[in-house]
């Protein structure tokens, strides 16, 4: 539950994105938000933004914004992140599990075994750093027995969208939630995954001007990155989170639940209505 000015969350791919966008509403609500990423000064990545230039936006809508230079492919800095947090606030509330190595070949025409090996890197940064840090924030948050671990995910869980890689991501990031949700049943701590839906950030803008009558479709769909973050901290503030933890949820059916309406009043249509698709339901076979 959440402590007025007192809340304490990690964002981990920051610096730009889906990141920087739930950083910046984690702070419109008064939280600490430790802002990770590996991009300190224009140039360090093709598209703009930087962990610092974040931080300075969630300390300017209302919240503390801290910069922490962290490559999530690297498990020692991801360890030495959240130790970091730990020893300068003494808590970690929110974890959002957002970094991921995402190119611009993901996109590309082409079967898998057409494009860049690199493509795989979303097993590193993407699935192994969201359990390395969800790994070593664990143990406080069982301590104080309260937390709220978050993997961000979309539909492409469930469906093919560029590629196995992508795939496999998603579904694995909906699978940690479910799974950890199982450890941390006792201890009062919640693991949730949240499909976004297509976010307006500076690659999708990219992404739809190059190809506007393939994928133009997506400005009648499109979330703002802020919004995922008004939906997590409504999670928060749910005096019956327990009861969600390990489901993988869509972003805009709990938006509504909570009444977050996103950018001008409007409130994003969710994967059921424009895929038809859901996520997976998690058996309760639960084996040790």
């Amino acid at each position: 539950m959440a402590e007025p000015g007192k809340t304490v969350a990690v964002v981990t791919g920051a610096s730009r994105g889906a990141g920087r966008g739930i950083a910046i509403a984690l702070g419109a609500h008064g939280c600490t938000v430790y802002v990770t990423g590996r991009s300190e000064k224009s140039g360090d990545h093709p598209l703009p933004g930087t962990i610092y230039e974040t931080a300075e936006a969630v300390t300017a809508a209302g919240g503390k914004g801290i910069a922490v230079r962290c490559d999530s492919g690297d498990d020692a800095q991801v360890k030495a992140l959240i130790e970091q947090v730990e020893r300068e606030q003494g808590r970690i509330d929110i974890l959002v599990n957002n970094a991921a190595a995402i190119y611009d070949e993901l996109n590309a025409p082409g079967h898998f075994w057409e494009k860049p090996l690199k493509l795989v890197d979303l097993m590193d940064v993407g699935l192994r750093s969201g359990y390395v840090a969800s790994y070593y924030a664990a143990p406080k948050m069982v301590e104080r027995r309260s937390g709220l671990v978050i993997f961000t995910s979309a539909s492409g869980a469930v469906h093919y969208v560029f590629g196995p890689a992508y795939g496999a991501h998603k579904a694995g990031m909906d699978k940690f939630a479910a799974d950890m949700a199982v450890d941390f049943a006792d201890f009062n701590v919640a693991a949730i995954s949240i499909w976004m839906g297509a976010l307006l950030t500076d690659r999708l803008k990219n992404i739809i001007a190059a190809e506007p009558e393939k994928y133009g479709y997506l400005q009648e769909q499109i979330e703002t990155p802020e919004f995922t973050g008004h939906v997590i901290w409504a999670l928060w503030n749910d005096p019956k989170l327990m009861e969600l933890s390990g489901q993988t949820l869509i972003g805009a059916e709990l938006a509504v639940k909570y009444g977050v309406q996103d950018e001008g009043g409007r409130q994003p249509p969710s994967y059921r209505e424009t895929h038809k698709v859901e996520p997976r339901v998690q058996y309760p076979v639960i084996i040790r």
